[in-house]
């Protein structure tokens, strides 16, 4: 809500004060816009809080539980307390809630959960297509049977003239929506749950969240050539979250405390690109494969770095599970990283990426679609289909929608019809063909309202909108993987004990 006096662009927001600290006798509080990512949390001075309207936590309400043992009530927010009753000058034990001026970001900042300015801070996966987030999901009836994975379907046109036609044969009933999670979640009917399995080796344990690790405790980093300004906290070193500028070597990830430690430090640094084997070059792009057990030191400076701009993950110091793929750009000083992911040597639920992170500086530019392409085909050398691991940030599921969408409808326009008849695909053949998993098919079909019943089968409709979207939508992406420049043979990981 706008307030009147305060200026274009500058409204009251409510918010949670996390801490507080005095800095020469100024207090200062860290907060949280409520129902805002916690990208945006900030220390503000008091001019910006408006004390008229405070509210604590009630006390927690013991209740009887199943087994009779007591047990406890969330606290909440509802009760109000007069302006005097104000926070002293030490850290929050428990949140209290309180309206401050809000200084509106940037149109797609303004979106909770949306994406903050470029120059300083990266989405904590990769770059969203905006196109994308205008569209509602699409879930087929509880009345209308659900898509099977086998079955054929038929694309019409919406407006009469047919631009691609694919038909649908009964089969096996789909089990879930894999592209919900705890904040992105779709719309769901009977029998299409859309919450998927929130297991997986770096799934973040959000019980154990406190009111330090809700805090970023790095104020910026300096890495390379770059200076990148965090969004949520990472586990570095105690001593090192008081420095104004955290100092990275760009090619070993090793931190430092001061510039003169990083040159220092460069004197003897060997390397001039990831540690690992390059299995993929074309022009300046590179991957490098890093073993997390054979260079244990780089793989866990790389999830401290990474820890910065994921919060849907935790960090585990044990690297030794996991593989990972380093993207890098290539100029006459070396190899620099532009961003990352991870997977499990094994993984039992056919995860292939664990984390996956773009740097600040290179968003925006496709290079997210090239890791999400470059993961899978990767699956494609294995054999098997694979989808990343839940949940996946905002800005993750909405790259992961957008590659989907333009693989899928990729495949669906260049099907050619035999003997006058309308071209037919399974999701199955889709599946093989893209390795994307089969219930990513169906949400993805679902999402952009693809799927249609009529007359006793499946029909995919491609609408003259869709077509000409994606025509523009591929033209604007000039970064692809060419896979015959991949040099990668996959490894029996179940044979070979301890990795």
């Amino acid at each position: 809500m706008d307030r009147a006096g305060l200026g274009k662009g500058v409204a009251l927001a409510l918010a949670e004060i996390l801490s507080v600290k005095d800095i020469s006798g100024r207090k200062l509080f860290y907060v949280h816009y409520i129902d805002f990512n916690k990208r945006l949390d900030e220390w503000v001075t008091h001019e910006r809080l408006d004390l008229k309207k405070i509210q604590f936590p009630k006390k927690e309400a013991k209740t009887p539980t199943k087994n009779g043992l007591p047990g406890s009530r969330p606290g909440s927010p509802e009760r109000e307390v007069p302006a005097s009753a104000q926070a002293s000058g030490k850290t929050l034990p428990i949140p209290v809630q309180i309206t401050l001026r809000f200084n509106l970001p940037k149109e797609r900042e303004a979106i909770p959960g949306g994406e903050p300015d470029q120059p300083l801070s990266s989405s904590s996966c990769l770059q969203p297509n905006h196109r994308s987030t205008k569209r509602k999901v699409e879930v087929v009836s509880p009345a209308t049977p659900v898509p099977s994975e086998t079955a054929p379907a038929s694309v019409f046109p919406q407006n009469g003239s047919a631009r691609r036609a694919v038909a649908a044969q009964p089969g096996r009933k789909r089990k879930s929506n894999c592209l919900g999670t705890d904040e992105d979640s779709q719309d769901s009917s009977d029998g299409i749950p859309s919450a998927p399995r929130m297991t997986g080796s770096l799934v973040s344990d959000r019980s154990h969240d406190d009111i330090v690790t809700r805090m970023k405790n790095i104020e910026c980093i300096e890495l390379g050539r770059h200076r990148l300004k965090p969004w949520y906290f990472s586990p570095y070193p105690q001593e090192l979250t008081t420095l104004p500028v955290l100092y990275l070597c760009e090619f070993c990830l090793k931190y430092g405390r001061s510039l003169k430690c990083l040159q220092r430090h460069l004197t003897k640094c060997d390397l001039r690109h990831p540690p690992g084997n390059e299995i993929y070059r074309k022009g300046t792009i590179s991957f490098f494969e890093i073993d997390g057990r054979k260079n244990k030191s780089y793989s866990q400076n790389l999830c401290l770095l990474a820890k910065c701009f994921l919060d849907h993950k935790t960090l585990y110091y044990d690297t030794d599970p996991f593989l990972f793929y380093v993207m890098t750009e290539y100029d006459c000083k070396g190899f620099h990283i532009v961003g990352y992911f991870s997977k499990e040597k094994e993984s039992t639920e056919d995860y292939n990426v664990a984390c996956i992170l773009t740097l600040p500086p290179y968003q925006r530019r496709g290079y997210g679609k090239l890791l999400i392409e470059f993961s899978y085909e990767l699956s494609k050398v294995e054999g098997k289909t694979g989808t990343p691991e839940k949940p996946l940030s905002d800005l993750g599921l909405l790259s992961y929608r957008s590659y989907w969408s333009q693989t899928i409808l990729e495949i669906l326009m260049g099907l050619k019809s035999e003997s006058g008849e309308r071209p037919q695909i399974t999701i199955n053949e889709i599946s093989e063909i893209t390795s994307i998993k089969k219930e990513d098919v169906i949400s993805t079909l679902q999402y952009l309202n693809l799927i249609n019943y009529y007359k006793g089968q499946y029909i995919l409709t491609l609408s003259e909108d869709i077509v000409d979207g994606h025509e523009r939508a591929m033209l604007k992406r000039l970064l692809r993987i060419d896979s015959k420049c991949l040099h990668f043979t996959p490894k029996d990981w179940s044979k070979r004990g301890k990795w």
